[in-house]
């Protein structure tokens, strides 16, 4: 299963060429089930640049599944430790929203699809963040 993120499917639907949008062609083509969280749904809907197009994003998005942090406050409290423990290490997560979705990755065993730094920083410290 992979968790697809933001920075993949914004270019994946803008038609980008490049090796994520590979993957994502990659996955689609191989019936490779994945899905995305709600942070990723609301970083999507919010980048409509018009109604029609929102309802038609959200339609598409609604198909898919969704995963979610699984621990409650302790969820949120382990993605602060993860900020915090990178950047005892010198390496500073621009994002909260990256943060948590890495969390929802690792919490839930999946593979995590991205074109994002962050994420790529975070599995210097934490080797549990699969990347796909």
């Amino acid at each position: 299963m992979v968790l697809v993120d933001t920075s993949v499917l914004i270019g994946f639907f803008k038609k980008i060429e490049g090796i994520p949008y590979d993957k994502m062609d990659y996955i689609i083509d191989n019936d490779i089930p994945f899905g995305i969280c709600n942070y990723v749904h609301q970083e999507l809907l919010q980048g409509s640049r018009s109604k029609q197009e929102y309802e038609l994003l959200k339609e598409y998005l609604d198909a898919l599944p969704f995963y979610d942090l699984l621990y409650g406050k302790q969820s949120f409290e382990n993605a602060a430790l993860m900020y915090m423990n990178c950047r005892k290490r010198g390496i500073t997560v621009r994002s909260t929203i990256d943060l948590l979705i890495a969390e929802i990755a690792i919490e839930n065993d999946l593979y995590l699809l991205h074109n994002d730094m962050d994420f790529e920083n975070l599995t210097k410290v934490y080797k549990n963040l699969k990347i796909y």
